[in-house]
């Protein structure tokens, strides 16, 4: 399959639309370390948004206080969730085991 040959404006509204993308992407992490959401309602907003599905769980578990690479790394196990899962690859059960984590 050949790799699509793009306009000049099509690349610049691409890499515009990836840029806001990680700006939010970012903003859920931020406000998760800073406290403004708890993971239980990050999950939960991130979910639904075709956006910030695509963040990886792993990633948003470092975004918390006081975790880091390996306690993030035993909850992931703990939990029976791959290290590269995303938001959107979650089953039910590992969303409501996650929340759970949070209260």
């Amino acid at each position: 399959m050949a790799i699509p040959q793009l306009s000049a404006e099509q690349l610049q509204a691409a890499r515009a639309a990836a840029t806001e993308a990680r700006r939010a992407r970012a903003a859920l992490k931020d406000q998760l370390k800073d406290g403004g959401l708890t993971l239980s309602e990050a999950l939960d907003k991130a979910y639904d948004d075709d956006v910030l599905s695509r963040v990886k769980v792993v990633d948003l578990l470092r975004s918390l206080p006081r975790v880091g690479v390996t306690r993030s790394a035993e909850i992931m196990e703990n939990l029976n969730i791959a290290s590269n899962r995303r938001i959107r690859g979650l089953g039910r059960h590992q969303m409501e085991r996650l929340k759970e984590l949070s209260s």
